[in-house]
């Protein structure tokens, strides 16, 4: 249970980041009693307890998610047999198969996967990705009639398809079959396909209903693998994709796609992937060495492993910019190539991009702060959601600025930009208390096509329909925002001073890992830290030296603030919470802090 803080009585006039703090309910007896059983120490306990996890079994699950029990996924996903027999058939028969993919990581390391293991099968199969700028997401009319065309005779759509009820049904006339494997929420009208397998459409307390577009493709190859009995050799390549593409998309990281994400952080370093390698590579990843660990049940050890944050922040960006700005074959060829040069090249080239996207992402984001600060932060309070559109901006990095805005003024944002034919085309990211499928489809009569889930979302309109959509949109905010809600939210789990952290504190922090969506890393706060030095470093980070003094000693520590340029000076004494992060730097190994909120010292 969260218990919100107090406002503070002593509000410094100086500029901080707008938040509201959350913080856990400690419950010190109930984690003495789960840390005596699991043999984790109270405070990864007390984080347990605060991921609604109480009992001694579901911590056990948790903490090793090897002792599972998974149930069949045949048993699971009522489609899974009739989408194996098309499979089957086809090719058996030589029949084409088609994949249709998606731009984004999810999409392309889905299609890379099944395009691996398909082929591996035997299968004469292709791929097709719609265009980010001519098409927009998921199947269309124009690829379905160039797949008959071309003598396609199963197409097979993945980490979309759900919504596209006209382009499957115009595919059904022609007499295609079609697999729908996709992960999206569920439209009132299910498309005509043959099979459908959606992790939407499955019992929410079932392990597998969490997993992304290339999870459900990875289940897809496996169970045809294994009735093919052709499953040797290639459950370790699926797996590297499939980690991949789950702590890109951020799907969350509980039921099977914990169990398997730990696995393949581990795998990842040792892939023979040369795709794998070579974006490890060109990202400069540093392997961190962290004992030994079962890899698979019987299998081989590795000493070394990835985290959820090497992938969200370093291998999985590089991927996406291709998909925002560049070519998707790029991807496809990087990561379905057993050509090490090939891979480097490509490699390469998800590095260029990704510069380029960055440096798109800082222009488009400064403008749209400026557009917002002259005509619109003075009314989030009453319209309580931001609506931004601008001609000139590349569809493809708007979402990342859509986010940006979310974590600077803590409404939901929708942002779109101009293009041709007199429409708008744009991104939407929503905060936890808003949910923007069922804004989009609040707003439905407004919009051409549109899709998503709780947190994020896409989707076009006519121009003349903006003023419409806006009024539309703040009527829904309205309904379910209050004005608390308008600051972004920081959930801690507990307070601790400096003196308790270290090396032991983050060795058991360990324990919770792989961390990400529905599992976030632990958070900590600490009050009346003082700031000893501050400077702002690369493009408007802070970086600053903290101290606590107890009981007369003086606790040091570093620490960042990533993109807080804009609130450079800190004031010299604050309430602090955040994350722990290891820092290597000449062969030594410090831990440091990395703020993700501040708050005026009531001391």
């Amino acid at each position: 249970m969260l218990e919100e803080a107090l406002p503070k009585s002593t509000i410094s006039q100086q500029r901080l980041p707008p938040q509201r703090w959350q913080i856990y309910r400690q419950q010190p007896e109930c984690a003495a009693s789960l840390a005596g059983v699991t043999n984790v120490a109270p405070i990864i306990a007390q984080i347990l307890i605060n991921r609604g996890i109480t009992t001694p079994e579901a911590a056990q699950g948790f903490l090793n998610p090897e002792s599972l029990n998974l149930p069949s996924p045949l048993e699971e996903f009522p489609d899974l047999a009739i989408s194996l027999d098309l499979l089957q058939q086809a090719i058996a028969s030589h029949g084409k198969i088609s994949i249709c993919g998606d731009y984004d990581a999810d999409g392309m390391t889905s299609t890379a996967l099944l395009l691996r293991s398909l082929r591996s099968f035997g299968a004469d199969v292709n791929y097709a990705i719609p265009s980010r700028m001519r098409d927009g997401y998921g199947i269309n009319q124009r690829i379905v009639e160039e797949f008959h065309d071309e003598g396609i005779n199963l197409i097979l759509t993945v980490d979309n398809g759900i919504s596209a009820y006209e382009p499957i049904a115009r595919a059904r006339e022609l007499g295609m079959n079609v697999i729908v494997t996709d992960h999206h929420d569920i439209p009132p009208k299910l498309p005509p396909a043959n099979a459908i397998l959606n992790p939407k459409l499955i019992a929410e307390s079932s392990p597998y209903r969490g997993v992304a577009g290339v999870g459900v493709a990875y289940i897809l190859a496996v169970s045809l693998g294994q009735r093919l009995g052709a499953i040797k050799g290639l459950v370790q390549p699926m797996l590297a994709l499939f980690t991949l593409g789950t702590i890109a998309d951020l799907a969350p990281l509980i039921g099977v796609n914990r169990r398997w994400v730990k696995r393949g952080l581990k795998h990842l370093p040792q892939s023979n992937l040369p795709g794998i390698k070579a974006l490890i590579q060109v990202a400069g990843l540093q392997v961190r060495e962290e004992g030994q660990g079962e890899l698979f049940p019987g299998g081989n050890t590795s000493s070394k492993s990835l985290k959820p944050e090497d992938i969200g922040f370093r291998l999985g960006p590089r991927i996406n910019a291709i998909g925002r700005i560049g070519d998707p074959q790029t991807v496809i060829s990087l990561l379905t190539t057993d050509d090490m040069t090939v891979a480097l090249e490509c490699a390469q080239q998800c590095e260029l991009t990704n510069t380029s996207r960055q440096q798109m992402c800082e222009v488009i984001e400064q403008q749209a702060i400026a557009y917002v600060e002259e005509w619109f932060v003075s009314t989030l309070p009453k319209y309580r959601v931001l609506v931004v559109v601008q001609p000139d901006w590349h569809h493809g990095v708007i979402g990342i600025v859509a986010s940006r805005l979310v974590e600077r003024y803590g409404v939901p944002v929708f942002i779109g930009t101009y293009e041709a034919g007199g429409h708008i085309r744009g991104s939407a990211r929503g905060i936890p208390e808003f949910n923007v499928f069922e804004a989009l489809q609040y707003c439905q009569g407004l919009l051409g096509k549109f899709g998503g889930h709780k947190a994020a979302g896409g989707f076009s309109l006519a121009a003349d329909n903006l003023d419409l959509l806006r009024s539309r949109l703040s009527e829904f905010a309205n309904h379910c925002l209050e004005l608390h809600h308008l600051k972004p939210l920081v959930k801690i789990d507990a307070e601790v001073d400096l003196s308790q952290i270290n090396q032991q504190l983050y060795q058991e922090l360990n324990a919770l890992h792989p961390c990400g969506m529905e599992n976030p890393d632990p958070l900590f706060s600490t009050g009346n830290v003082q700031v000893i030095s501050q400077q702002i470093v690369g493009k408007g980070h802070i970086k600053l030296t903290l101290s606590q003094t107890i009981n007369h000693q003086e606790y040091k520590i570093k620490a960042i603030a990533w993109r807080w340029g804009d609130y450079f000076p800190l004031p010299p004494r604050l309430d602090i919470a955040y994350k722990l992060r290891e820092n290597y730097f000449n062969g030594t190994t410090t831990i440091e802090l990395e703020l993700v909120g501040v708050r005026p010292s009531s001391a």
